[in-house]
């Protein structure tokens, strides 16, 4: 025989049950929209977050940090003489051949900045004329104008190294240094070249330093050098400092 207040009890029991799961359910699903919108808020919040960040990057200039900087000046030179002086003088024109004997011959100057931490110069400035010629010397191939387009390499070797009895126009005995300056050029006609410029200069330096140039134009090597010689006012260089200082390694002024 059944028992009426043990059924009821057992209904009043699984109406508990059932109340229960019914409000842990609905805890549940509340929760996890929460959650959602919690997550959705934080990710809104890191975009606009890294929109601004971005907008401040692109206005604002990065500094890094300070350098050492020199600045130096390079030239094609003239040599010449008057009495006992010796003048040197920017202006002059160095030339170099090819393995058939063609020859190029160059005028130039410029400038660069070399600052510790960089391999490569810095600030390249620069050009001057070109003019090809066959192997006679005397039949001209071609002719323009080249420009600096960017620095390779430079080593100076330490200490100033002035000519003795040189009267210098172009700056300070003091300041004039030997070393090797590589430098990428284009030229008028179109040609992409590499200028190499080496200066022995006047003061005691290794023997392995030669002084003039030597250039590539196209697929052109201009590699044996015209040597410099006595009485004759041709393939000679001159490296000067300019400025020393600290200088500020800016981040978007980097190019190597």
């Amino acid at each position: 025989m059944n028992n009426p207040t043990r059924q009821t009890n057992r209904s009043i029991t699984m109406a508990a049950k059932c109340a229960v799961l019914a409000l842990l359910t609905g805890i549940a699903v509340t929760w996890a929209a929460w959650l959602s919108g919690r997550a959705g808020e934080k990710n809104q919040a890191d975009k606009h977050k890294d929109k601004n960040k971005g907008e401040k990057h692109h206005g604002e200039k990065h500094h890094g940090e300070k350098h050492h900087g020199t600045e130096y000046r390079w030239d094609l030179i003239h040599i010449t003489s008057q009495g006992t002086n010796t003048f040197l003088d920017a202006g002059g024109f160095d030339w170099a051949k090819a393995s058939d004997g063609s020859q190029i011959t160059l005028t130039g100057s410029g400038t660069w900045l070399t600052i510790s931490g960089h391999e490569t110069p810095q600030a390249v400035t620069g050009g001057g004329n070109w003019e090809t010629l066959d192997k006679s010397g005397t039949n001209s191939t071609g002719s323009g104008t080249y420009a600096v387009t960017g620095g390779v390499g430079f080593n100076v070797v330490p200490g100033s190294t002035p000519a003795a009895g040189t009267i210098d126009s172009i700056g300070n005995t003091g300041d004039s240094r030997a070393g090797l300056l590589i430098l990428r050029v284009h030229y008028s006609d179109g040609e992409e070249g590499v200028l190499t410029v080496s200066c022995h200069g006047g003061g005691p330096v290794p023997e392995t330093i030669f002084e003039g140039i030597t250039a590539t134009k196209g697929f052109v090597g201009y590699v044996d050098r015209g040597k410099p010689a006595g009485g004759v006012d041709a393939n000679r260089t001159a490296f000067h400092v300019l400025a020393e200082g600290q200088v500020d390694d800016d981040d978007d002024d980097d190019d190597d």
